[in-house]
């Protein structure tokens, strides 16, 4: 069951870091699943090394450590996969 967790919460996240994002993502939903759950882990650990593991009610500060590392992992990923794509096309256009 916490695996399931692990996939609505990194595709939430990573749902909401692509409509922050100023301009078109283009990597795939799989992606930026992955990037929401690594997203979520980092966010976590932060917010563990900050003194905010546990607190009574919602964590709002644990989340927002979390959406903001999925932010950031999102736009690397998908300018990393936007480069890796691009070379793609620029050899498909040699051969």
């Amino acid at each position: 069951m916490g695996w399931l967790w692990a996939i609505i919460v990194g595709f939430v996240l990573g749902l909401i870091a692509k409509a922050v994002i100023p301009g078109k993502q283009h990597s795939p939903l799989w992606l930026t699943t992955i990037c929401g759950i690594l997203g979520a882990i980092v966010g976590n650990a932060v917010a563990r090394a900050l003194g905010v593991e546990a607190t009574r009610g919602i964590d709002w500060s644990r989340h927002i450590f979390q959406i903001v590392a999925a932010i950031i992992i999102v736009a690397a990923v998908d300018a990393l996969y936007m480069a890796t794509l691009g070379k793609r096309k620029q050899q498909r256009a040699r051969a």
